[in-house]
């Protein structure tokens, strides 16, 4: 998923350790839409993330993220995880990755016998519905 917005606030790094004995640092910023009923959205980067976008207040940025939610003692809560973040002038990822990506090409065409096989293949005694069975131990007459 994306959004566009303005960085309203940037708030304070956070950093631990986790029970394993893991480091962890968290970036959360605050986004506003353009809409014409503006919305504040806070949104955290985790990990490497977290310097790898650096954002200040008054940035406009399209954030892509993920929204993940969990249960503690019974109560549910959601996370809005940045994965990304970019100028809003660039076009979308995704429409960028439709435009990159080759366009589909056919396999080269095959000519094939009276039988169905194609030729230049190794052909078996098998119906074309009962594929050969191969057999790497003698004595063994399972197809798998």
């Amino acid at each position: 998923m994306d959004i566009v917005g303005k960085i309203v606030r940037v708030l304070p790094a956070l950093e631990g350790v986790s029970k394993a004995g893991n480091s962890w640092k968290k970036r959360e910023y605050v986004l506003e839409t353009q809409d014409s009923h503006p919305k504040q959205i806070q949104f955290d980067f985790f990990g490497d993330r977290a310097d790898q976008f650096p954002l200040s207040e008054g940035q406009m940025v399209r954030l892509y993220f993920d929204i993940e939610s969990r249960e503690y003692n019974g109560r549910w809560y959601t996370s809005i995880r940045g994965w990304k973040a970019e100028d809003p002038n660039l076009a979308p990822a995704a429409a960028q990755a439709q435009y990159s990506q080759p366009a589909y090409t056919a396999p080269a065409a095959q000519p094939y016998s009276p039988q169905g096989q194609p030729i230049g293949q190794p052909s078996y005694n098998g119906s074309p519905a009962q594929p050969p069975m191969v057999s790497s131990e003698p004595g063994d007459d399972l197809p798998f």
